[in-house]
């Protein structure tokens, strides 16, 4: 369970990422976070792993208070949460196995990772995350003859491979075209459904996200002005959410 206790972020030059938000997230949902450019999206995502430190408040992940872990605590717990970027974040001249590889690195000692020494059995769990994500004839081509969308399913994969409770998602397919942004939304559900992972998603385009997610919440300057299911949202929640600015879908 993700629970935030007032949280506000304050940022060095005084702009207020969030105002006191008050979000209970349970293990297993799919959930998408709506909202304007600067609205504060990233900003709560990333508060979750300590990308980014709140400034008041309590966030606390399965009864751990995140703002007090430290050092080996902090490697540890940020193990079992998965980030996935727009820039997918991949080595784009390793294959994508070695990607997917690399998310072993933080358990290995210095002279393995050095030398690239993976196990058998680490080979094995890597070309099954890849499979997962249906890109396993891809395992020994380099990232960058991959397109957009196997990109992205490299860096899911990569994710898989460290065996997360939490997938959080940064605009994960803003960069894709709205058929390849499809199939990558439809591997996060079935992922989300079958091995009950948490996933939340910063999304730019509404209609995938109503599709594609079980709960939205909407964000306006730093605050939350909607949170419930996505079969409840209607244009005028939506027209709140956006201020009345276009709403962007993945069609446009």
């Amino acid at each position: 369970m993700i629970e935030f206790q007032h949280v506000d972020k304050v940022y060095p030059n005084g702009v207020k990422g969030l105002k006191d938000i008050n979000l209970t997230i349970d293990q297993g949902e799919f959930v998408a976070i709506i909202g304007l450019s600067g609205a504060g999206k990233s900003t709560l995502i990333r508060t979750i792993n300590r990308m980014i430190d709140v400034t008041n408040g309590k966030l606390t992940v399965d009864g751990t208070d995140v703002m007090s872990l430290r050092g080996h605590a902090m490697r540890r717990y940020r193990r079992k949460i998965g980030m996935i970027f727009q820039s997918y974040n991949l080595v784009t001249r390793s294959t994508a196995i070695k990607n997917v590889l690399t998310s072993m690195v933080p358990d290995m000692n210095f002279f393995r990772v050095l030398f690239g020494l993976f196990t058998k059995e680490q080979k094995m769990q890597a070309l099954e995350a890849l499979d997962k994500v249906g890109i396993l004839d891809k395992a020994y081509t380099r990232c960058d003859q991959l397109s957009g969308g196997q990109q992205q399913r490299v860096s899911l994969a990569r994710t898989l491979n460290q065996n997360p409770t939490i997938i959080l998602a940064d605009e994960p397919v803003a960069a894709l075209d709205p058929v390849t942004a499809k199939q990558v939304m439809s591997d996060f559900k079935r992922i989300n459904q079958e091995m009950n992972i948490t996933v939340l998603i910063n999304i730019h385009h509404v209609d995938l996200a109503l599709n594609y997610c079980d709960r939205v919440i909407g964000i306006r300057a730093g605050e939350i002005v909607y949170d419930g299911p996505t079969t409840e949202v209607t244009q005028e929640i939506l027209d709140e959410i956006y201020n009345g600015a276009a709403i962007p879908t993945a069609e446009k």
